[in-house]
């Protein structure tokens, strides 16, 4: 018989993440369900809470388990990708519903690691809610760079302003990338545009060039690193970046910054170390952070002036297939909404590709974006 003060196995990290890897599936059926039965929730609330969900066990089932770091830093590199969508009401509702959906599984599935598993959900989530409000009150916090590295961090931003003051527009992003590679101290910024009619991104300038517009896709709830508006230190970014992206750059330590202007989002800047781990303070990713306004703001205000400079005519029939590239559609559904053969979608795509000196469809949308023909 067993003695009802016995003490409760513990649950390490690994275990939780193995016994989610497991029953995800049944976990998921069951938060569907308790997230439509919410009452008083309006549909903007519920689909935020959904992609909270989604993208908290997509992380729990898709990490590799034996390259588990500690708890803390494994969630709040997680948390800090989401935090463009959690309010407290959304967090409270998804804490809510994760632990409902979990417990309900196990009472039907009548665990014997019952109690084990809810004490180390419950400690989680006092972790995550702390991390939580940490995240909330950053911005008031009274931590703030020494008097010599807060000088030095304007400094920097001021050679930055000058540097963007100086400079034309679209056609100087790959000198001032290479400019803040030099003032910032790191070997490899890359930038990702974002599409927003399409909601895909592209790679666009970086070093390596074939390799940076290789990369694309479409922004979905998997990149949980560029849904987020704020700035993103990956120590180790095997969790996050899929690992055929991780080889072909040499990736270890990397950090993303959003690139914000107004209201609108250009896309993101990476820093990394070219294969080297690094560690980034707050105060070096709040700077960083600034350096993606300023070229937020540089951009809005220089988009429209790239168009009329450039000196590159495109017809109207070419800007109209131009932009359904964007939207990733192939030749035959061109043509289909066109109605256009085929071969004559090729015949232009062709052209598109000779007049911005492309080699690919891809290289077509990337150069357009960065010429102002795409904004």
């Amino acid at each position: 018989m067993t003695h009802p003060f016995q003490p409760i196995e513990e649950v390490t990290l690994q275990e939780f993440v193995l016994f989610i890897k497991v029953h995800h599936k049944q976990i998921k059926e069951n938060m569907n369900i308790y997230l439509n039965l919410e009452p008083a929730i309006g549909e903007t609330e519920r689909n935020r809470v959904a992609l909270l969900l989604d993208s908290f066990l997509r992380l729990l089932t898709h990490t590799n388990i034996d390259e588990l770091n500690g708890d803390e830093y494994f969630f709040n590199t997680w948390l800090q990708s989401q935090l463009s969508i959690i309010d407290r009401k959304s967090f409270n509702l998804f804490q809510l519903i994760f632990e409902k959906s979990l417990i309900t599984f196990m009472i039907q599935q009548k665990s014997s690691r019952t109690n084990a598993v809810l004490m180390y959900v419950l400690s989680l989530f006092m972790s995550l809610v702390q991390l939580y409000y940490d995240c909330e009150g950053e911005g008031k916090s009274s931590n703030r760079p020494t008097e010599n590295e807060g000088l030095r961090h304007l400094q920097l931003l001021d050679k930055l302003d000058k540097l963007l003051i100086s400079s034309s527009g679209y056609q100087d992003l790959a000198y001032i990338l290479k400019k803040c590679e030099e003032y910032f101290s790191y070997k490899r910024c890359v930038f990702y545009a974002y599409v927003p009619w399409s909601n895909q991104f592209y790679g666009v300038i970086g070093a390596e060039l074939p390799k940076v517009q290789s990369m694309k896709g479409e922004l979905t709830g998997e990149n949980t690193i560029l849904s987020s508006r704020k700035p993103i230190y990956l120590k180790s970014p095997k969790n996050y970046v899929k690992e055929e992206h991780i080889q072909l750059f040499g990736l270890s330590s990397i950090i993303f910054i959003p690139i914000v202007g107004g209201d609108q989002l250009f896309g993101w800047l990476t820093f990394d170390q070219l294969g080297e781990e690094f560690d980034c303070t707050k105060e070096e990713l709040a700077l960083l952070e600034e350096v993606g306004k300023r070229l937020g703001l540089f951009l809005s205000r220089k988009s429209e002036k790239v168009e009329k400079n450039t000196e590159l005519h495109l017809t109207e029939r070419e800007s109209m297939i131009l932009g359904l590239l964007a939207e990733g559609y192939d030749n035959k559904k061109i043509a289909s909404l066109l109605f256009l053969s085929e071969h004559t979608v090729r015949d232009y795509v062709s052209s598109l590709m000779t007049k911005l000196k492309a080699k690919n469809r891809t290289q077509v949308v990337a150069s357009s974006f960065r010429l102002g023909l795409l904004s």
